[in-house]
């Protein structure tokens, strides 16, 4: 699949290229793919530079190797009892990756098979688009640990499913099908087994149509203006006065008036 690929901590994360598209890979299959420190740090090296440095991708998909998407957190790092500094920053990085799959420039992907469980599930309700498989199952399971949910997943579950359904999800930590997640909202589309990362692909693809800045800037609001009315106004106020003024605005105006199809340069 792609063009080429590109490696983050032996392989535990790959990205891989297909057109416009970055496949984004969490690649350690025989434990389901777990939120390690490791891989959350390799994602979000990962995610930083897909944002910031890569020019060749407009979108990206998140997806986990091996039949399934992430297990939740690595129990055999839950062990020792870390001091609370160091907890503290290594739960900083799961944020900073958050950050990134929530307001980076980019749209996000989730392609889901398999399991998606505790932070599994917290990554992706982060994302913009949810493709389940049938058959991946979904639970929210930090209070059966003994818990609170983490990475974003206290803010972002209840602006998929609504408040109501994210609390009785969290307190319950329990698990639910992909049907189910899909009739919640956790999940956007819901196709058949194995065929969640083509179908995020082809999702991702179409995001990568829009003009790049306004898209970018849009995940901001989104992020940034959903707390009420006077906050989503200000961002309204504040940001389409700058797309009024890009390149890829006019170009999009001029193509509609023309019949033809835009090309969106980023400017």
């Amino acid at each position: 699949m792609g063009d080429h690929s590109t490696k983050h901590r032996q392989d535990l994360v790959t990205v891989e290229h297909t057109g416009d598209v970055a496949v984004v890979m969490m690649n350690e299959p025989e434990l389901h793919n777990p939120f390690s420190l490791a891989m959350r740090t390799a994602l979000k090296n990962a995610f930083h530079h897909l944002h910031h440095e890569d020019e060749q991708s407009r979108a990206i998909v998140l997806t986990g190797a091996g039949g399934h998407f992430c297990s939740g957190e690595d129990l055999a790092e839950m062990t020792d009892s870390p001091a609370m500094l160091p907890y503290r920053n290594r739960m900083e990085i799961a944020c900073g990756l958050v950050r990134l799959i929530t307001g980076g420039n980019k749209p996000v992907v989730a392609a889901v098979e398999g399991s998606c469980i505790g932070a599994g599930l917290s990554l992706a309700c982060a994302a913009d688009s949810v493709v389940g498989a049938s058959g991946s199952n979904y639970a929210c399971a930090f209070v059966k640990l003994g818990l609170l949910p983490d990475t974003g997943l206290l803010w972002t579950l209840a602006q998929r499913t609504g408040h109501g359904r994210a609390r009785e999800l969290m307190l319950s930590g329990r698990s639910f099908d992909a049907e189910t997640a899909l009739e919640m909202g956790v999940l956007n589309h819901l196709v058949a087994t194995g065929e969640a990362l083509p179908a995020a692909i082809e999702k991702a693809c179409a995001f990568s149509a829009v003009p790049p800045v306004s898209l970018a800037l849009l995940k901001s609001a989104l992020v940034n203006g959903m707390n009420s009315m006077e906050d989503a106004w200000r961002q309204e106020l504040d940001l389409n006065p700058l797309v009024r003024q890009t390149d890829d605005h006019h170009e999009a105006v001029e193509a509609f008036m023309e019949k033809r199809k835009a090309a969106f340069t980023g400017n």
